[in-house]
């Protein structure tokens, strides 16, 4: 179906279009243009306004099977192109930096991770991105061309009229650019962190409904060069996270299968042998509520508890510690998800940050890879604004918060205030110690329970990935454990594995209900 005459007067529909007539990558399937409009528009929407048969190409080569593509001239390109010199021999350049492009090594791994397009247009706002500056021309035309299937099927015969239908100095302006920029193109392309992908296509997409705030996100969790260190570390952490099943309850509606017996259900569930009793006991039992049904299994009602990760994101927690505190909070936050909690995540150094509410099968991966806090350090103030927006969280929404604190050895906080938030939320602390350092805070005894982690169980891998390990499933049996109000939670959580003798506070310093 050829575009329509209003849409073929509409440049910013001609314009991308008719561009592709100097395109080097066609895939099996026509559809495939759709998906690089939509990285085209985003692109556009983080500032970031490329050709659109830039984009395409590029863009292929991440997102779709080797066996799906062909790399070479369109049809009928040569003829196309053979008035403007210049255009043959820049397009000859295009194709050989995409011929390139597709034969690295994170191209080819890229293919194989069924990447989303949101991590798409992250990875070509990476390659790309310094082509916009370096071009130094300004598009003649918006990026507003509308996402209609309809409108790419069959337009190889219309990309003649297309491209001839206005000027192409700006695409053109482009090709030189990449020329130009051919080295720095193809290291960027060779130096993307497909582990850091790998994270963020494991833990669900990024930024589905975000839009560009979430691109900005995932672009400085690449762009971060402590993001691989916490990458590397989380991906240690996450196959045993993995295998973490939600716990299912019974109930009484026909889903699913049947699970067990329960005195509530219709008559279809009724236990065949209540049908063996004498009419008089068959209605006291009725009358008495004791009689059996088979109940269905289903999944529980929506949890009233909300953990609330508090991670310390100041400077004394640069290093190894970040590493630790950050793919702790990755995979902790995972673990509660798959077991059905709610989780939120919150970065604090003199004060507490935005919460980032990790939505159904997601977690925020990218915010916490990539954020930077540069505020010094002042826990009073972060620990009195967290009692009062908990305490309003409890009267507003009636929640029971569970506060997770990942932070460092020498969070030295006034006494009252951890009682003031210990009165209204479970609080349990994560301390990471530095180099000979030992744990002494007033306020331990407060806690529900806490883990420590020296600064030699940080050197060595398998112990730091031991250490993390055992925290998160402490924390997740725990969380079984807190069905009743907070002032009756079980005080039992610490893990003083990895840590010396020396270092683990004496029995004398710890209220009995900690031992």
């Amino acid at each position: 179906m050829p575009v329509s005459t209003a849409l073929a007067k509409d440049p910013a529909v001609t314009g991308p279009l008719g561009g592709l007539a100097l395109s080097s990558v066609r895939a099996a399937s026509p559809m495939m243009i759709v998906r690089a409009i939509r990285w085209y528009r985003d692109l556009a929407r983080l500032g970031l306004h490329l050709p659109f048969f830039m984009v395409h190409d590029f863009g292929l080569l991440y997102a779709a099977p080797k066996e799906q593509l062909e790399i070479g001239p369109r049809p009928g390109q040569e003829a196309l192109l053979a008035r403007t010199p210049r255009a043959v021999d820049l397009a000859t350049v295009h194709r050989q930096i995409v011929a390139e492009v597709s034969q690295s090594e994170a191209s080819t791994r890229a293919r194989t991770m069924r990447l989303s397009d949101d991590l798409v247009v992250v990875i070509l706002a990476r390659v790309l991105g310094s082509l916009v500056q370096r071009a130094q021309s300004k598009p003649p035309y918006p990026a507003s061309i509308p996402l209609d299937p309809e409108m790419v099927r069959d337009l190889d015969p219309q990309l003649p009229q297309l491209y001839a239908s206005m000027q192409r100095s700006w695409e053109l302006n482009a090709l030189d650019a990449l020329g130009r920029a051919r080295l720095h193109v193809l290291t960027l392309a060779d130096a993307l962190d497909l582990d850091t992908l790998r994270l963020l296509g494991m833990l669900g997409p990024e930024s589905t409904a975000a839009g560009a705030l979430a691109h900005v996100d995932l672009l400085a969790a690449l762009s971060s060069p402590a993001a691989n260190d916490i990458v590397n570390f989380s991906l240690e952490l996450l196959p045993s996270v993995l295998e973490t099943h939600r716990q299912k309850s019974t109930g009484t509606h026909a889903v699913h299968g049947y699970a067990g017996m329960g005195t509530k259900g219709s008559l279809d569930s009724l236990v065949l042998t209540e049908l063996a009793w004498d009419p008089d006991e068959f209605a006291r039992r009725m009358i008495e509520n004791e009689m059996l049904f088979y109940t269905r299994e289903q999944a529980p009602d929506e949890a009233r508890r909300l953990h609330y990760l508090l991670i310390d994101a100041s400077a004394s927690m640069r290093g190894d510690r970040q590493v630790f505190a950050r793919g702790l909070a990755i995979a902790l936050g995972k673990k509660l998800q798959l077991s059905g909690e709610e989780v939120w995540m919150r970065f604090f150094d003199s004060r507490l940050y935005d919460v980032q509410r990790a939505r159904p099968g997601q977690l925020p991966a990218a915010y916490l890879l990539g954020f930077k806090g540069e505020r010094g350090r002042n826990p009073a103030r972060v620990f009195a604004q967290l009692a009062t927006e908990i305490a309003l969280l409890r009267a507003r929404e009636q929640r029971d918060p569970v506060v997770h604190l990942i932070t460092h050895a020498a969070l030295h906080v006034p006494r009252q205030l951890v009682q003031e938030v210990r009165r209204q939320a479970h609080l349990f602390g994560v301390f990471i110690l530095p180099s000979g350092g030992v744990l002494d805070l007033e306020y331990l005894d407060l806690l529900e329970g806490h883990a420590v982690v020296d600064n030699a169980t940080l050197q060595q891998r398998n112990a730091r990935a031991a250490a993390a390990t055992k925290i998160v499933d402490d924390a997740a049996k725990l969380t079984e454990h807190l069905a009743g109000p907070v002032s009756q939670a079980p005080r039992s959580l610490r893990t003083d594995e990895g840590v010396p003798p020396s270092l683990r506070p004496g029995r004398g310093s710890i209220p009995p209900s900690m031992r």
